[in-house]
């Protein structure tokens, strides 16, 4: 039995996070997040689109997804009868790009079937492997070194099992070894968000000294062929963000020997049917994977805590409490960390928390509601 999707409702929210967060994109102080509501047979899945505010990280942002969704994707499934949440992904294909919009919906249906059927979201999507995920966290940019080491302080004594720290041109090589000096075992890695060029190979070799799990996507979002020069170049592990939008892709770099490590972030390819893939590609070829944030608000964070629960997922992903962006979160409970570095995986129905209705209205700027004929 199919389900029908009966109305979506799209919620823009506008969220302000507890400090500042840096890449070498840019700084920003607060989040424009889309929910997606899709509702079938009395009930409702909800999802998170994951992009940005401004189309740096990838092509995609808040206000042209808002716009894909009300006027392309959202009527290619309105009305349809799916035989699974993976068929968003096939009726969608004809859209180039725009995963990340196209991965809200999914995930709300992916949402909408866990509750009609009475199963947890992890369940649902085939996962399972792991009750408890391990935790690492994203640290941005920073004012000066010393903002930086007390911010990775904080999050050690925290518990978190590894610290990724933000680098580009001008805050890398020397920030490291400061960082370094003052954790020597901490598990360290550096993300460079394509900040360099293969014209930095020198400049980035440099980095092996420190005895990294990883340098993540330091070159171009599309130059899978580079990596695999840099690679062979480095003993440092690089990860692969930006340059995995399919299991196709991670097919490619892994054939070609650019990468150590893959990050799947669930918007950035699509939503789970193709995150699976990716993770199931990885995991035949021996290449770990663990899961990426886009500071999401707690709806997209427990579709990461579900996402991780997959076998391949082995390292610490950036699926972190809820307290270190928000001063307060759309779900209740927020999520939280154990004082071991772990969120403990739960069995509620769903993505498996309550949303928190009247502060999403709070912060909620536009909504449109799109019906079935």
């Amino acid at each position: 039995m199919g389900t029908r999707i009966e109305q979506v409702n799209l919620h823009w929210l506008r969220m302000p996070l507890v400090h500042f967060f840096e890449t070498s994109f840019g700084r920003t102080y607060g989040r424009e997040i889309i929910l997606v509501e899709a509702s079938a047979d009395g009930l409702s899945g909800w999802g998170e689109v994951t992009c940005g505010e401004s189309p740096h990280y990838n092509e995609e942002w808040t206000e042209g997804a808002w716009l894909l969704l009300r006027d392309f994707i959202v009527p290619s499934v309105l009305g349809k009868t799916l035989g699974s949440p993976a068929d968003v992904q096939r009726l969608t294909a004809g859209i180039r790009g725009h995963k990340m919009a196209q991965g809200g919906l999914e995930a709300a249906v992916w949402d909408l079937e866990a509750r009609r059927n009475g199963n947890p979201l992890w369940k649902q999507i085939g996962g399972g492997a792991h009750k408890a995920i391990a935790c690492g966290v994203s640290i941005g940019i920073q004012d000066s070194v010393g903002q930086l080491l007390q911010k990775i302080r904080t999050e050690v004594e925290a518990g978190y099992r590894r610290i990724k720290m933000k680098i580009k041109r001008g805050w890398d090589i020397d920030v490291i070894r400061e960082v370094r000096r003052e954790f020597p075992a901490t598990p360290l890695m550096a993300d460079a968000n394509s900040a360099y060029t293969l014209s930095d190979v020198d400049h980035l070799k440099r980095l092996d000294e420190f005895n990294l799990m990883m340098i993540e996507q330091p070159l171009a979002h599309d130059e899978i062929i580079d990596h695999a020069v840099l690679q062979a170049a480095l003993t440092t592990p690089i990860c692969l963000d930006e340059c995995i939008r399919s299991a196709h892709h991670a097919e490619q770099a892994i054939r070609m020997k650019a990468c150590g490590i893959i990050n799947i972030k669930l918007g950035r390819v699509g939503g789970f049917a193709e995150a699976r893939r990716v993770h199931d590609v990885a995991m035949q070829h021996g290449i770990p994977v663990w899961c990426g944030g886009m500071l999401e608000s707690g709806v997209g964070r427990a579709h990461n805590i579900a996402l991780s629960t997959l076998p391949n997922f082995v390292l610490p992903g950036d699926v972190s409490a809820s307290r270190r962006y928000w001063k307060r979160d759309v779900i209740n409970p927020w999520v939280e960390v154990t004082p071991d570095g772990t969120i403990i995986v739960g069995d509620k129905t769903g993505f498996g928390y309550d949303l928190d209705l009247d502060y999403l209205a709070q912060v909620r700027v536009r909504q449109e509601t799109l019906k079935a004929s």
